[in-house]
């Protein structure tokens, strides 16, 4: 499905995009690291926020996606050393939570998240939320991540 980014149309190619999934609750990793696997992303699931920097020193994802309690601590404060990182900084961050309190969302969007999906989630909205992150990300930066393209709706890929 196209997405507007920036007044274009792209249609995001999901193939071998590597996505990192912080998740301390096995159930909930297992079933979306498979709904998005099923769509062509690379997945790494780890359960805390200290595994998630191991992975992100050998390979950097092209999207984070955490919980806001991990195995190790809180997901938020992890996101907020992970976004003030140079090196990890421009990496986008969805955050997945049964927290619904304005307070956690706003610590989530203050720690450095840009975009925020409340579980049990509709697989449809989380693949949306997903795709549109990475299509921003790859467009903000005017660049491609080298397992990601990004096509125009008439189909030439930028």
């Amino acid at each position: 499905m196209p997405l507007p980014v920036e007044g274009k149309s792209i249609v995001f190619n999901s193939s071998g995009v590597k996505l990192l999934l912080v998740l301390s609750e096995p159930v909930l990793a297992d079933l979306t690291s498979f709904r998005l696997e099923l769509l062509g992303y690379q997945v790494e699931t780890v359960a805390s926020g200290n595994e998630a920097s191991a992975s992100i020193s050998k390979s950097a994802p092209a999207l984070i996606i955490v919980d806001t309690m991990l195995a190790d601590g809180d997901g938020l404060e992890w996101v907020a050393r992970t976004r003030a990182d140079q090196s990890t900084s421009e990496i986008p961050v969805l955050i997945f939570s049964i927290d619904t309190s304005l307070e956690t969302v706003e610590r989530a969007f203050h720690a450095g998240a840009q975009d925020y999906l409340i579980s049990p989630f509709d697989p449809m909205v989380m693949e949306e939320k997903v795709e549109r992150r990475l299509a921003v990300s790859l467009s903000s930066a005017g660049r491609k991540r080298p397992s990601a393209q990004r096509t125009t709706a008439q189909g030439a890929t930028r």
